[in-house]
């Protein structure tokens, strides 16, 4: 057998995502594919309808916006096709920061955050949410409660210090 090298059990492959950002993914694309693009269609059918479409805002507004839709789709399509779905409840060993973790880090001044490390497509910092790739959830990726760890950032470097780590209770159970 050959040598292999040893799986990063902190890093996951492919672009990592919680159940509930595959379900928002999905839904911006059954949205745009099922209401907004017929809808476009069908305004873009009767302004052609109208005669000259050099002129024709609605007819010029209505094809733009579909190449938008139609751009946006092709990238939701991609993205669900590339996500590698984790659902961070099930994650071997909870006193590690691994993907989905929620942690309580605090600075030198004490001034505590609390961050969930969640796939790239949901990240939203304003509700806490950082996304995996993120400088800070690369140098918290694998911690335990009690390490420093230090943050590379455009201001310069900050040091951080793990005080709790959580995960959301397992729903329902395979048998």
């Amino acid at each position: 057998m050959a040598n292999r090298p040893p799986v990063d059990r902190v890093k996951p492959d492919g672009n990592p995502i919680t159940p509930a950002g595959i379900a928002a993914l999905r839904a911006r694309y059954d949205h745009l594919l099922g209401t907004e693009r017929p809808q476009i269609v069908e305004i873009v059918s009767w302004a052609a309808g109208n005669g000259d479409r050099s002129e024709n805002g609605d007819y010029l507004y209505g094809r733009k916006r579909m190449r938008e839709i139609d751009r946006e789709l092709t990238f939701l399509a991609r993205r669900m096709k590339a996500a590698r779905v984790i659902d961070p409840a099930r994650q071997e060993d909870h006193s590690r920061v691994l993907f989905g973790a929620t942690v309580e880090i605090a600075d030198d001044d004490d001034a505590r955050r609390v961050l969930t490390l969640v796939g790239d497509d949901e990240q939203d910092a304003g509700k806490g949410l950082i996304g995996w790739s993120a400088p800070i959830a690369r140098a918290l990726r694998g911690a335990r409660v009690g390490d420093l760890r230090r943050v590379h950032l455009p201001g310069g470097e900050k040091a951080w210090e793990v005080m709790a780590i959580s995960y959301p209770e397992q729903t329902g159970s395979r048998s």
